[in-house]
């Protein structure tokens, strides 16, 4: 079963919603993923730091899936996305070495 990658920046608009307001909405992210995996999806969701250890990079999300399509729907469910907080990309991941970390 094929690996996809998530990544997602949060809009202007999100980066002036006041911090108890966005951690709602990361609240509700973190509950759904929580929620796939316990459906039995494989499933893992972080954010991204710069070098002082600051957020606001951005946040990856990997998730397996029979296939892009399924992937997308599933990913279509995330609260952030569908509150039109973050701007986000979908790709496959094709690991060539290594082992997977989830």
């Amino acid at each position: 079963m094929p690996w996809f990658i998530k990544t997602e920046k949060f809009t202007e608009e999100t980066l002036r919603l006041k911090l108890k307001d966005r951690k709602r909405f990361l609240s509700d992210h973190k509950k759904w993923v929580v929620n796939l995996n316990s459906l039995g999806i494989e499933v893992s969701s972080g954010f991204l730091v710069n070098e002082d250890q600051k957020p606001g990079g951005g946040g990856l999300l990997v998730i397996k899936a029979n296939s892009f399509e399924m992937a997308k729907e599933l990913v279509e469910q995330d609260p952030m996305i569908k509150a039109g907080l973050v701007d986000w990309k979908l790709e496959e991941w094709i690991p060539i070495h290594g082992r997977i970390p989830i």
